[in-house]
């Protein structure tokens, strides 16, 4: 029988200030192009392993905290993910039993500055500025979450639908991400690995569209949660 809750002890939410589910990961790994969706609208061709990157943990934030616009970036846009938290840790990790590792999931925005990403055929420098990628708004566990695989994904501007789809479209699922990436490097307890985003990213638009000071986003995932951060700019040189 569970001991009884200590009420003392306990604090209401609205007075918290969360930060990221995970503050400092020892690892970001990060999955581009894994919506078919999303690649058709990038008119790249299917990739048949991963696309992989990585962020560092300085460009974590809290599920409502500001996002920044830099000053030196002029195309900030946005990309709603799913991401995987481990629970265990492993390597060489068979897909099978890759779901037995996982400790939980949140939601993520994978805000990236595009003039930055393709400055070089190397993403990095567009996708870990810091303090630039909310997660959130906790760590629901892996028991709560049930099947990852078929989880509704939704990113909102103000109200206006600008992001969907499911992880039933994953290119590469939850268990083959984590085989492939164990195969290299151990996951270790506390990493994460952010999944990658549907179709209606900014710079796929017709015109672009970028994040504007004084706007509100939201990434919501069902069975997992939402997270809601203002854009505010301009971050000083």
């Amino acid at each position: 029988m569970d001991p009884p809750l200590d009420r003392a002890r306990t604090v209401a939410l609205s007075a918290v200030t969360l930060r990221a589910s995970v503050p400092s990961p020892g690892k970001i790994i990060c999955v581009g192009l894994n919506y078919r969706s999303h690649i058709n609208e990038t008119g790249r061709e299917t990739p048949q392993y991963p696309v992989l990157f990585t962020k560092f943990a300085e460009s974590l934030i809290g599920p409502s905290d500001d996002i920044v616009l830099p000053a030196e970036s002029h195309q900030v846009d946005w990309e709603g993910e799913l991401a995987v938290i481990m629970g265990r840790a492993g390597r060489r990790i068979p897909e099978d039993s890759a779901l037995d590792f996982v400790g939980g999931y949140a939601v993520a925005n994978d805000i990236t500055m595009r003039d930055y990403q393709y400055k070089t055929h190397q993403w990095l420098q567009g996708k870990t500025w810091e303090r630039s990628t909310p997660l959130g708004p906790y760590l629901t566990s892996a028991d709560e979450v049930g099947d990852p695989s078929d989880l509704e994904l939704s990113l909102s501007i103000d109200g206006e639908m600008m992001q969907s789809g499911n992880t039933s479209q994953l290119l590469f699922d939850i268990p083959r991400l984590i085989s492939v990436i164990s195969e290299f490097v151990t996951l270790s307890v506390g990493d994460v690995i952010m999944t990658g985003t549907p179709e209606g990213v900014g710079f796929r638009r017709e015109p672009k569209r970028f994040l504007r000071d004084g706007e509100t986003v939201r990434v919501e995932i069902s069975r997992v949660g939402a997270i809601e951060n203002r854009v505010v700019g301009g971050e000083p040189r």
